[in-house]
């Protein structure tokens, strides 16, 4: 029978519906009515699939849930659930379901599960004594059709609002793929919007802050249709290259989501072309160095680079000449076109005209620093601090620069200046910093502190402060003693709670943060649940809980182990 359905399945795949593929690009064909929608009301979307967040690009689609926690989920198609995990931030309550067509989708921010995970994932936290668990399943072991009841959506993990993130991944490589293109499509008769358009000098080989930028106002001139407010062509002279500010709505006041695809053309023939088709969860961060990431920290803009940094391991472009980068070598006037579509294949132009320029003096990016080259090894240290940042962390060249200035209240150590938090870094670097009359009673609590992000973590030993982190800015020592913060909200001593369901506390930290939380009853460890965003730890009362007076214990720790002991009884 399984055999029967992975044949179809199977069959499936290589039937693409002739709506799909109208106008956009993709490298493979889709199965279509295969997966259904995993909520029982019309898909309505608040983010989709690649649109560009703080940190990563987005890997699924949002589904709203009529900004209500509850609505049942269910199953797309049918399976065996691979994975149950419950997160602390990011994905929160989720379910991995493996399907015969060699795909896996995943609901994240669930509010909970189905009886048969719940029991699961109950008794794998009281294995390990702890919240937050991941548990990988054996094949067959839930099995489910198409269309069951999974659980219920939520607003757990990382979410900002009630919502299902909903993804749909290649079961054999883990990487997400463009939901949409399945056929699980929200309605969408609007073309992109194209906010506006930067020409970037590249006359230096590195790009910073100090990379000359000018940014131009643009103008629309019919559905999908721009153009710049001014005419004329664009003078350049030299290297140069090109970026988009471009969103999707799906409809009149809808949310800002991501594009499809972005082409950019010069003289006709294709320069760059970036596809949101499928991601890698591996280089996701490395939308820092897709994106303008120094303007995004200065203005909150979003420009999309046409160029891809030499560092950069990002897949989405799918053409790329010299990288992105142009540099005319006549006096003609040359045309360019921007060509953005959404998933559903809408489009938007964007035509305009450069030429070079030789009375056109570009800005200059002068090297102030010491040169760290994105492809080596590089190292810094002075008496009081060093750095080792292995190759792979710089998405380009750096120029690197470094200051020390006098110590800022409670810190140990003078304010080391290491760079700037403009720069974005793809992975983790080596950082240690020489305390000053740090007394040996607080070496075990001390710590890597930053002006612009606040705790950096790290720990004393051999005479310095070492930490690995992806920043860089401006660094001091400092020492956390001070423990957590536990309020009760709904218990008091001695209260009578035999008509609470739960008992709920606020926990808080102000350095250092939450590391654990355990609480116990009557001596014998029970589950804490907790929402990290809203600071919310609470328990659930068994139902097989005796009545009486009880014995409750919570103990909070942050990162340097302050501990912090709330006790009280309790008559159930």
């Amino acid at each position: 029978m399984y055999i029967f359905k992975l044949t179809i399945a199977l069959l499936l795949t290589f039937q693409l519906a002739s709506a799909q593929q109208k106008g956009i690009t993709t490298s493979r064909t889709y199965p279509q009515g295969y997966f259904r929608n995993p909520l029982n009301i019309p898909p309505d979307a608040s983010g989709t699939f690649g649109e560009l967040r703080s940190t990563h690009f987005h890997a699924g689609d949002d589904y709203r849930t009529q900004q209500r926690i509850g609505l049942p989920l269910h199953a797309a198609a049918e399976g065996f659930v691979s994975r149950v995990r419950v997160q602390i931030g990011g994905g929160g309550n989720s379910v991995y379901i493996d399907h015969p067509n060699g795909y896996t989708t995943v609901y994240l921010h669930m509010d909970r599960f189905n009886d048969a995970l719940t029991n699961i994932v109950r008794a794998e936290q009281y294995k390990q004594q702890r919240f937050d668990v991941d548990i990988m399943l054996q094949v067959g072991q839930v099995k489910l059709t198409k269309g069951q009841y999974i659980g219920n959506a939520g607003n757990t993990g990382g979410s900002a609002g009630p919502h299902l993130h909903f993804e749909i991944r290649d079961t054999k490589t883990q990487r997400p793929l463009n939901p949409q293109l399945f056929g699980l499509r929200f309605t969408d008769n609007f073309p992109p919007t194209i906010n506006g358009i930067t020409v970037y000098d590249l006359h230096d080989k590195i790009f910073n802050e100090h990379t000359p930028r000018r940014h131009q106002r643009i103008r629309a001139i019919g559905s999908g249709r721009y153009a710049l407010v001014n005419d004329a062509p664009i003078s350049v002279n030299g290297a140069f290259g090109l970026g988009i500010n471009t969103t999707d709505r799906h409809r009149a006041g809808g949310f800002r989501n991501g594009v499809y695809s972005i082409e950019l053309f010069l003289d006709g023939k294709l320069l760059s072309s970036v596809v949101f088709e499928e991601l890698d969860f591996n280089t996701s961060r490395a939308i820092h160095a897709y994106i303008d990431y120094p303007y995004w920290k200065l203005s909150k803009n979003k420009v999309q680079k046409s160029f891809k940094d030499p560092g950069n391991p990002i897949e989405l472009f799918k053409h790329l000449q010299n990288g992105g980068i142009m540099e005319l070598k006549d006096n003609a006037v040359h045309e360019v076109k921007y060509v953005v579509k959404d998933v559903k294949g809408n489009c938007s132009e964007l035509n305009f005209k450069v030429q070079h320029n030789s009375s056109f003096q570009p800005l200059a990016n002068t090297i102030r620093g010491e040169l760290f080259a994105y492809n080596k090894a590089n190292t810094f240290a002075t008496p009081a601090v060093k750095l080792e940042m292995p190759v792979g962390v710089l998405y380009g060249d750096l120029d690197f620069m470094y200051e020390e200035s006098a110590p800022i209240t409670n810190a140990y150590s003078h304010l080391h200046h290491i760079g700037n938090n403009l720069t974005p870094l793809f992975s983790t670097y080596k950082l240690q910093i020489k305390p000053t009359d740090l007394p040996k009673h607080l070496e075990s609590k001390a710590l890597i502190a930053s002006v612009q992000s606040g705790s950096e973590g790290g720990k004393f030993e051999n005479g310095w402060v070492t930490v690995n982190t992806r920043n860089l800015g401006s660094f001091y020592v400092a020492v956390d003693t001070i423990p957590p913060t536990i309020t009760a909200r709904n218990l008091t001593n001695g209260k009578n709670v035999a008509r609470q369901s739960k008992i709920d506390f606020t926990i808080s930290d102000n350095f250092s943060g939450i590391q654990s939380f355990n609480g116990y009853i009557d001596d014998k460890w029970v589950l804490m649940e907790y929402d990290s965003k809203n600071r919310h730890l609470w328990h659930r009362f068994d139902k097989d809980l005796s009545k009486g007076t009880h014995k409750l214990k919570l103990i909070v720790r942050d990162w340097k182990d302050n501990e912090r002991v709330y006790e009280a009884t309790f008559i159930r």
